[in-house]
Protein backbone atom coordinates (compact mmCIF):
# COMPACT_ATOMS: atom_id res chain seq x y z
CA UNK A 1 0.00 0.00 0.00
CA UNK A 2 1.04 3.49 -1.19
CA UNK A 3 1.64 6.03 1.78
CA UNK A 4 -0.93 8.51 0.53
CA UNK A 5 -2.17 10.77 3.66
CA UNK A 6 -0.16 12.79 5.85
CA UNK A 7 -0.41 10.31 8.79
CA UNK A 8 0.90 7.21 6.45
CA UNK A 9 3.29 8.60 6.18
CA UNK A 10 4.81 9.96 9.54
CA UNK A 11 7.43 7.65 10.83
CA UNK A 12 5.79 7.23 14.40
CA UNK A 13 2.88 6.00 12.47
CA UNK A 14 4.08 2.96 11.15
CA UNK A 15 6.23 2.29 14.40
CA UNK A 16 2.69 2.85 16.14
CA UNK A 17 0.78 0.39 13.17
CA UNK A 18 3.84 -2.30 14.03
CA UNK A 19 3.50 -1.81 17.81
CA UNK A 20 -0.27 -2.91 17.14
CA UNK A 21 0.72 -5.77 15.89
CA UNK A 22 3.32 -6.97 18.39
CA UNK A 23 0.53 -5.97 20.98
CA UNK A 24 -2.12 -7.86 20.06
CA UNK A 25 0.02 -10.85 19.40
CA UNK A 26 1.04 -10.85 23.23
CA UNK A 27 -2.80 -10.35 23.79
CA UNK A 28 -3.62 -13.12 22.24
CA UNK A 29 -1.08 -15.01 23.99
CA UNK A 30 -2.31 -13.68 27.41
CA UNK A 31 -3.42 -16.56 29.67
CA UNK A 32 -7.17 -17.06 30.44
CA UNK A 33 -8.33 -15.16 32.98
CA UNK A 34 -6.11 -11.58 31.87
CA UNK A 35 -8.60 -10.72 29.35
CA UNK A 36 -8.64 -7.45 31.48
CA UNK A 37 -5.09 -6.54 30.05
CA UNK A 38 -5.82 -7.83 26.79
CA UNK A 39 -8.41 -5.33 26.16
CA UNK A 40 -6.37 -2.26 28.00
CA UNK A 41 -3.49 -3.66 25.80
CA UNK A 42 -5.37 -3.39 22.63
CA UNK A 43 -7.37 -0.30 23.70
CA UNK A 44 -4.37 1.59 24.51
CA UNK A 45 -2.60 0.58 21.61
CA UNK A 46 -4.53 1.22 18.73
CA UNK A 47 -5.38 4.66 20.39
CA UNK A 48 -1.54 5.56 19.72
CA UNK A 49 -1.78 4.79 16.23
CA UNK A 50 -5.27 6.97 15.87
CA UNK A 51 -4.50 9.76 17.88
CA UNK A 52 -1.16 10.23 15.00
CA UNK A 53 -3.57 9.74 12.80
CA UNK A 54 -5.62 12.36 14.40
CA UNK A 55 -3.29 15.11 14.95
CA UNK A 56 -1.58 14.69 11.26
CA UNK A 57 -5.00 15.40 9.83
CA UNK A 58 -5.64 18.47 12.34
CA UNK A 59 -5.01 22.35 10.69
CA UNK A 60 -4.26 24.00 14.24
CA UNK A 61 -0.58 23.74 15.62
CA UNK A 62 -2.21 23.29 18.96
CA UNK A 63 -4.64 20.98 18.08
CA UNK A 64 -2.08 18.75 16.21
CA UNK A 65 0.57 18.71 19.37
CA UNK A 66 -2.66 17.55 21.20
CA UNK A 67 -3.37 14.17 19.60
CA UNK A 68 0.85 13.68 19.52
CA UNK A 69 0.46 14.38 23.52
CA UNK A 70 -2.62 12.17 23.59
CA UNK A 71 -0.86 9.19 21.84
CA UNK A 72 2.31 9.81 24.01
CA UNK A 73 -0.03 9.25 27.05
CA UNK A 74 -1.18 5.83 25.82
CA UNK A 75 2.47 4.44 24.51
CA UNK A 76 3.07 5.45 28.33
CA UNK A 77 -0.20 3.16 28.88
CA UNK A 78 1.37 0.15 26.92
CA UNK A 79 4.23 0.22 28.66
CA UNK A 80 2.91 0.11 32.23
CA UNK A 81 0.65 -3.07 30.69
CA UNK A 82 3.95 -4.15 29.68
CA UNK A 83 5.20 -3.55 33.07
CA UNK A 84 2.10 -5.66 34.60
CA UNK A 85 2.68 -8.80 32.67
CA UNK A 86 6.39 -8.53 33.06
CA UNK A 87 5.82 -8.20 36.99
CA UNK A 88 3.10 -11.33 36.47
CA UNK A 89 5.77 -13.42 34.24
CA UNK A 90 2.58 -13.34 31.61
CA UNK A 91 4.95 -12.26 28.62
CA UNK A 92 8.16 -13.56 27.34
CA UNK A 93 11.26 -11.87 27.13
CA UNK A 94 11.79 -11.10 23.33
CA UNK A 95 8.24 -9.90 23.21
CA UNK A 96 8.67 -7.88 26.38
CA UNK A 97 12.09 -6.20 25.08
CA UNK A 98 10.81 -5.57 21.31
CA UNK A 99 7.68 -4.20 23.44
CA UNK A 100 9.95 -1.26 25.27
CA UNK A 101 12.27 -0.39 22.18
CA UNK A 102 9.26 0.19 19.88
CA UNK A 103 7.32 2.00 22.86
CA UNK A 104 10.87 4.20 23.38
CA UNK A 105 11.09 5.01 19.81
CA UNK A 106 7.07 5.74 19.26
CA UNK A 107 7.41 8.28 23.08
CA UNK A 108 10.51 10.07 21.48
CA UNK A 109 9.43 11.03 18.29
CA UNK A 110 5.88 11.70 19.67
CA UNK A 111 7.75 14.03 22.32
CA UNK A 112 9.81 15.92 19.40
CA UNK A 113 7.04 15.96 17.39
CA UNK A 114 5.15 17.74 19.70
CA UNK A 115 7.28 20.27 20.23
CA UNK A 116 8.01 21.08 16.86
CA UNK A 117 4.76 21.78 16.58
CA UNK A 118 4.56 24.05 18.88
CA UNK A 119 7.64 25.16 19.16
CA UNK A 120 7.59 25.26 22.87
CA UNK A 121 7.66 23.36 25.79
CA UNK A 122 8.16 19.46 26.38
CA UNK A 123 5.21 17.95 24.66
CA UNK A 124 4.01 16.31 28.05
CA UNK A 125 0.66 17.05 27.76
CA UNK A 126 -0.07 19.36 30.63
CA UNK A 127 -1.25 21.96 28.53
CA UNK A 128 0.11 24.96 30.53
CA UNK A 129 2.58 26.09 28.05
CA UNK A 130 5.12 25.95 30.75
CA UNK A 131 6.56 22.75 29.42
CA UNK A 132 6.31 21.03 32.73
CA UNK A 133 3.91 18.24 34.07
CA UNK A 134 4.96 19.15 37.43
CA UNK A 135 3.07 23.29 39.26
CA UNK A 136 5.62 25.54 38.50
CA UNK A 137 6.94 25.53 41.99
CA UNK A 138 8.07 21.68 41.89
CA UNK A 139 9.72 22.22 38.25
CA UNK A 140 12.72 24.84 39.42
CA UNK A 141 15.20 22.48 40.76
CA UNK A 142 17.45 20.40 38.85
CA UNK A 143 16.74 17.33 40.64
CA UNK A 144 13.54 17.46 39.44
CA UNK A 145 13.49 17.97 36.84
CA UNK A 146 15.56 14.62 36.12
CA UNK A 147 13.05 12.87 37.99
CA UNK A 148 10.51 13.80 35.77
CA UNK A 149 12.38 13.22 32.72
CA UNK A 150 13.35 9.61 34.14
CA UNK A 151 9.19 9.08 34.75
CA UNK A 152 8.45 9.87 31.01
CA UNK A 153 10.83 7.28 28.90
Amino acid sequence: MKATLDHQRLDVYKAAIEFVALADTVANELPRGRGYLADQLRRAATSIALNIAEGAGEFSRQDKARFYRMARRSATECAAVFDVCRCLKLIDSEKLESGYALLERIIAMLTKLAQAVTGTGTGTGSGTGSGSDQPAALSTTPSTRRHRHVQNI
